[in-house]
């Protein structure tokens, strides 16, 4: 099987399995409970939340949550304010945060939408002109998980300190997060969600970079665990198999290899000009327009080589359309020939290089038959 979905989810590592069965069977212990065994498990934990930190390059607190869909509705929602305060985002970003800012506008609150450069950046010009004193947050992608493109973090904390300097900078890092090397100190970012299955972790765990635990409010009542900001016990194996996959996740060496892998796809694809390949930031991810074949049914025609790419979003692939690629300027062909080809140092070079190939002899075998 040759997998090219990563910006979906990742394998998760076997010593990451092994991590999570010895606190899933044997350090079972709730994290909350008083005695010693309890309390080395809370010990092991915040080990963790040190090593995240680390790996972020910041100071603040970090929150455990299920997963980066909770991460993003805690930082926004746990930060909303009533009064006449505006919300900034951007039209590429996320389901779980395009719904939140859409249902903030339903609920009367006045929200920007920000739109995409052809690169798949933010127009950062519109930014500058709808931001203000009202402006409550600023929330944008680092890495957008349709195209790649990679916002430019510095720039929108330039914008938010001239214009805006009260205003709270959420950053959706979920395809950033290991995968590229920054610290977000030198972005002054006051929130940062990760998710743990997109780097080789479990899926239903993640977590929320606060920069102030001041501003921030808890959206989910319970037993008061994780500072009182997200109540429920602590998914302990998943946390601490999260921990062992960034420890283990080389972050130059895996950017370094990807990078080769992207080289050799995109080298195999251009030997076709009818294929449209759109590369513009994160060596992880390259979208690729097949022009007059619908995406979904050449992602059907590979899984018959044993190929899985993707289409868009994993969480948005039952809807029509594509808000992201039609910000970007896409157009309706453009969008439904779209697929998203999405890798992981665990690839090998033959791997991609047969599978560029195979998408090229399957693309025009198809051609061949809507033609």
């Amino acid at each position: 099987m040759i997998y090219l979905d990563n910006a979906a989810t990742t394998r998760m590592y076997e010593g990451a399995v092994d991590v999570y069965k010895k606190y899933a069977c044997q350090s079972f212990y709730n994290m909350s409970a008083g005695y010693n065994k309890a309390i080395e498990v809370a010990k092991d934990i915040d080990e963790i939340r040190k090593l995240i930190l680390k790996k972020l390059g910041g100071k603040g607190d970090i929150i455990f949550t299920s997963g980066a869909t909770e991460s993003n509705n805690l930082a926004i929602y746990g930060n909303k304010r009533n009064g006449k305060w505006e919300y900034v985002f951007s039209e590429g970003e996320h389901p779980s945060v395009y719904n939140i800012a859409k249902d903030l506008q339903n609920q009367g609150f006045i929200v920007h939408f920000i739109r995409l450069r052809e690169d798949g950046q933010i127009d950062y010009e519109q930014l500058q002109n709808v931001v203000n004193e009202r402006t409550r947050i600023i929330s944008v992608m680092h890495v957008s998980n349709e195209t790649g493109a990679i916002n430019d973090l510095k720039k929108i904390n330039l914008i938010r300190q001239k214009f805006c300097p009260k205003a709270l900078f959420h950053v959706d890092g979920v395809q950033a997060f290991c995968k590229l090397d920054y610290k977000i100190e030198d972005y002054n970012i006051d929130l940062y969600t990760i998710s743990s299955h997109k780097f080789h972790g479990p899926k239903g765990v993640g977590a929320l970079y606060v920069k102030n635990l001041n501003s921030l409010k808890n959206i989910i009542f319970g037993g008061g665990q994780e500072k009182g900001y997200r109540s429920g016990t602590e998914n302990t194996s998943g946390i601490m198999a999260m921990g062992y996959a960034i420890s283990h996740f080389n972050t130059k060496d895996n950017y370094d290899y990807v990078e080769k892998l992207k080289s050799v796809i995109k080298k195999e694809l251009s030997v076709d000009e009818k294929i449209k390949i759109f590369d513009v930031g994160s060596p992880y991810i390259l979208s690729v327009t097949f022009s007059g074949v619908n995406g979904e049914t050449l992602m059907r025609a590979l899984q018959d080589y044993d190929i899985l790419v993707g289409n868009g979003s994993a969480c948005s692939t039952k809807k029509a359309g594509n808000r992201v690629l039609e910000s970007i300027g896409f157009n309706l062909d453009e969008i439904k020939s779209h697929i998203r080809i999405s890798f992981s140092e665990e690839l090998t070079l033959k791997e991609v290089e047969y599978a560029g190939k195979k998408m090229v002899e399957v693309y025009n075998n198809i051609l061949e038959k809507v033609k």
